[in-house]
């Protein structure tokens, strides 16, 4: 072994036993070498006398880099030297005759040495056939005369060729589509012929006594059938073979798999759709139906089911494109005699991946809507779709642990399922509209068979069932379920009284909850069957299930139930309460640790609904006040009980009590929903003052943690409720909720405030002038400290959250101006306190008016300026409400904003949204018209449009323009 040899030894040791220092200088060792000029000779020399395979493997790695790499730099004569050892190992001849111990690689060389000698050999095809080596294929073929090495090394070549330069499964540049067409045509016209023959005289030869050969040969035959002549294999000859060998008793399972993937590809072969139906119809295809009920786990049953798929795929195809008659009665035919074998496979076989079960059932079904009404035999295929439909989006009971305790793994799963079945419920869809009548028997059956099981080992059964019927109804129509079409009032009935063995499983519980919520239009035209729901999202199957997260989902399901029936459950509010009673004691109990809802507002629904429930008029008042207080007065108790012991928390138990105190904010929240305006302060205003005594409680909150952010946003969040509910009878309790709020304020933070006071102007409009004006000031000071009168820098490279937060404030700045000066409230800027911060505010709305990147943005700095010279400016002439104010509108606004701005490229007018702030703009010009006059447009002309070079004649009828 010399030092070339140990040195490659060493750098292909994987045993870890050899010193990193050492592997790294022989890696080094082999790269230098394969930078030397004599690196061919001594590649083919190791080839002939070495018998170690990382030696040979190296040698034929570096012939094959120097052919792909380096082809144009190698001189004639090594051109010729590595084509010629090559070509003589391929077809097993010793390169030196002379020498007794030449080695033969395919001697009993592994696959990997041969296959990677192949992409050699096929390198030079690459760079050489026709135009250099055009005899390369032609000088081959005598040699597979010398037996089973040899054919089986031409098959490796065919493969590596297909697989290097050909196949499409694998991206290709233009180059190598180029050099693949020259070679596929020099193919088709010198050998393609005789290659095919050589396939059938070795098949026909050896498929009994050699399958192993024929098989790795009709595999290289399946890749070239794509694209060759294909009469070379369908004729009378190599169709009963391929056949013979499929149907033999006790053959080679890889053999007779083999030959069905040749069949496969002449089906799928691309040609125009008359003669390949009539190849479809020649080939009997009949004959292999009966493989298919074999083991289905079995590679020859995969490989048939996978035949059989794909010639119903290339039959419907044809059906849907051929024209005449005929042709079509044809493919119909064809497609009936195939069609239970195909649904048979897809219940019981593994298909190859390449076939869409989806797919393929959606073409069929799209073709079934032009053959209405549908005969018996298409309808016994709906109820097999159907079938294949339900196997198909069922879980596999591997997972049903994982799922039901919601672990990583069935996470996963269920999240891959989700995803799986999107596609399937689309079809379910499809063949509902074209045989509602089937698709809903079907259904009622599978409910009827999960129903009447007494085992909990048939949950995915259950869960399957459950699911077609709750994708049923996604697709049918709001009227449709509101009237029980078809079989929906036997239907809805059978699902609301049920309760299965496996109801306990998550999967289940979820999506039986999730139908009868898609179904409740058809309980609230059928108020007879009101108790039955109730039972169902009350009982065990919803709310009082063992499992957290139906429990937590059922809440929120029955909360929308009860928006939608609301009136028709008056009579049964007594028993709701009763039965929710203890869902509400988890909320009222000081001991209550609320880790379950961390993070998640779906634990307080419950609330909403009994809000929904007791905020209706339809109850009297005495009972309203006194569910309603029976609510409320528990939560308040414990919300003061928190606040006077806040003092003695230890820091342990801090946590805990601040995250109870939000909860019950929230529960309280949503208890409010359901009780408007008109009932709290017109009505019934007893009810108002329950609720304003509540958010005096609530503001305390403030006062004891002023610091502590959540509860500073649930306090917000719920100020924001009583607003809309409380009306104007909240102001009492606004200036010292606000100055609270106020105080400490971070940027996130302000925003939140800011919206509130949007809300509350909006709402009130100038009755909020002496508030608004009281809290102004320090509003802007507060902000002005922290955002820049310029614009705050945007892009990838500022995405820090200070600064998202900084130019949301911003922003939120801008809309709260803009509230403001569009609810009479712009005197605001001018009172004494604010008055200091006039000057600021004017140069920030200016600048974003002419530079802000968002066009939304510098239209509501726009429109701002607009209301202003309405409020502060008289008409031409009059006396200044604000000194300096309209020389700096002319000087500043209509220069800068109203006519420079509109010349930057920035401004696009082929934007729509730049186009509504141009209309804005020239709203704008307008109104300066009518209130400063002629000085207003002799500034424009003189300044803008002559600085601009804009002809006279141009100016003046745009002047004219704005005049009218």
């Amino acid at each position: 072994m010399d030092d070339v040899e140990k040195a490659i030894l060493i750098s292909f040791d994987e045993s870890g036993a050899i010193d990193a220092a050492l592997k790294s200088q022989a890696v080094s060792f082999c790269q230098q070498i394969k930078e030397t000029p004599t690196v061919c000779c001594l590649c083919i020399e190791k080839l002939c006398f070495c018998r170690l395979v990382q030696v040979q493997f190296w040698c034929l790695q570096t012939l094959h880099e120097l052919i792909r790499v380096k082809y144009a730099l190698l001189s004639l004569q090594e051109k010729d030297f590595i084509r010629k050892s090559v070509f003589s190992m391929c077809c097993f001849e010793a390169i030196d005759d002379q020498n007794n111990n030449a080695v033969r690689i395919l001697e009993g060389g592994p696959a990997f040495i041969k296959n990677k000698l192949a992409q050699v050999f096929v390198a030079f095809v690459y760079f050489e056939y026709p135009l250099i080596w055009s005899s390369v294929f032609v000088d081959f073929l005598p040699h597979l005369g010398k037996g089973a090495v040899v054919i089986d090394m031409f098959c490796r070549i065919l493969n590596a060729l297909d697989d290097e330069l050909i196949s499409l499964d694998f991206p290709r540049t233009s180059e190598e589509m180029g050099v693949a067409g020259r070679v596929k045509d020099a193919m088709r016209q010198q050998c393609i012929t005789q290659i095919v023959a050589f396939w059938y005289d070795v098949v026909s030869m050896y498929w009994n006594s050699d399958p192993d050969l024929c098989s790795g040969l009709l595999d290289s035959m399946r890749r070239y059938i794509s694209w060759i002549d294909i009469g070379l294999i369908v004729n009378d000859l190599f169709i009963p073979l391929l056949f013979q060998m499929i149907l033999v008793d006790g053959g080679s399972d890889q053999l007779q798999g083999a030959a069905a993937g040749c069949v496969l590809a002449v089906v799928s072969k691309r040609m125009d759709h008359r003669s390949k139906l009539s190849i479809l119809q020649s080939l009997q295809i009949n004959r292999v139906f009966g493989l298919v009920t074999g083991d289905g786990d079995s590679e020859l049953v995969s490989k048939v089911a996978t035949l059989i798929t794909g010639y119903a795929a290339e039959v419907l195809e044809c059906y849907n494109w051929v024209n005449t008659d005929d042709a079509k009665g044809v493919s119909l035919e064809l497609l009936n005699e195939v069609l239970p074998s195909v649904f048979y496979a897809m219940l019981n076989c593994e298909l190859g991946t390449t076939f869409s079960i989806v797919q393929f059932l959606s073409c069929y079904v799209a073709t079934m809507k032009n053959l209405c009404p549908l005969r018996e035999k298409q309808l016994r295929h709906v109820h097999q779709i159907l079938e294949v439909i339900c196997a198909q989006i069922r879980y596999d009971p591997v997972y049903r642990d994982n799922l039901d305790m919601l672990d990583k793994i069935g996470r996963e799963e269920e999240e891959r399922m989700s995803e799986y079945r999107k596609d399937l419920f689309l079809l379910l869809r499809s063949v509902g509209r074209v045989a509602p009548d089937v698709t809903q028997i079907f259904i009622r059956n599978s409910l009827a068979s999960s129903i009447s099981s007494l085992s909990e080992r048939n949950v995915e059964e259950v869960e399957a069932s459950l699911s077609l019927m709750h994708a049923l109804g996604e697709s049918l129509s709001d009227e449709a379920i509101r009237t029980g079409s078809g079989l929906l009032h036997e239907l809805v009935p059978n699902l609301l009284s049920t309760r299965f063995p496996c109801h306990s499983n998550r999967l289940v519980a979820l999506v039986y909850l999730e139908t009868i919520t898609r179904y409740m239009k058809f309980v609230q035209e059928n108020t007879r069957y009101v108790p039955m729901a109730l039972a169902a999202f009350l009982d065990e199957r919803g709310i009082h299930h063992p499992n957290f997260h139906v429990s937590r989902r059922a809440s929120y399901l029955f909360m929308r139930a009860v928006k939608l029936l609301k009136a028709k459950l008056v009579p049964f509010i007594e028993k709701i309460l009763q039965s929710l009673q203890d869902t509400v004691v988890r909320f009222t109990t000081m001991n209550h640790i609320s880790n379950e809802f961390s993070g998640s507002e779906d634990g307080i629904h419950i609330f909403e609904a009994i809000g929904l429930l007791i905020g209706m008029e339809d109850l009297p008042l005495e009972k309203q006040s006194d569910y309603l207080s029976s609510m409320l007065t528990p939560l308040c108790h414990q919300v003061e009980a928190l606040l006077i012991n806040a003092n003695v928390l230890n820091p342990e138990e801090s946590p805990v009590k601040i995250a109870n105190i939000q909860h019950i904010i929230m529960a309280i929240n949503a208890l409010s929903k359901g009780f408007s305006e008109r009932l709290v302060t017109m009505s019934r205003p007893a009810i108002g003052v329950m609720f304003k005594k509540t958010l005096d409680i609530l503001l305390q909150i403030l006062d004891v943690f002023p610091k502590i952010e959540p509860l500073r946003n649930k306090v917000t969040s719920f100020i924001h409720r009583m607003v809309d509910t409380l009306g104007a009878s909240v102001f009492p309790c606004l200036p010292k909720a606000l100055g609270q709020l106020l105080a400490e304020s971070e940027p996130k933070e302000m925003v939140g405030f800011l919206l509130l006071l949007n809300q509350l102007i909006c709402k009130f409009n100038a009755s909020m002038h002496h508030i608004v004006e009281e809290v102004f000031p320090a509003i802007a000071s507060r902000i002005f400290r922290i955002v820049s009168t310029e614009e705050l820098p945007l892009g990838d490279g500022t995405s820090s959250e200070e600064i998202r937060e900084l130019q949301e404030l911003q922003k939120t700045l801008y809309t709260f101006l803009h509230v403001i000066a569009t609810h009479d409230l712009s005197s605001v800027f001018l009172s004494t306190k604010s008055r200091s911060y006039l000057d600021k505010i004017m140069h920030l709305l200016l600048h974003s008016a002419c530079n802000h990147k968002d066009i939304l943005v510098r239209k509501v700095c726009v429109q701002i300026f607009i209301r202003l010279i309405k409020d502060w400016c008289t008409r031409p002439y009059g006396e200044e409400k604000v000194p300096g104010f309209q020389r700096f509108i002319i000087d500043g606004f209509a220069m800068n904003c109203c006519f420079d701005s509109t010349l930057d490229k920035s401004f696009e007018f082929h934007d729509a949204t730049t186009l509504i702030l141009f209309g804005e703009i020239v709203l704008a010009q307008k109104v300066m018209y009518e209130k400063f006059g002629d000085d207003f447009l002799a500034h424009f002309v003189t300044k803008c449009f002559t600085s601009a070079h804009c002809p006279q004649d141009l100016a003046s009828q745009y002047c004219q323009k704005l005049q009218m």
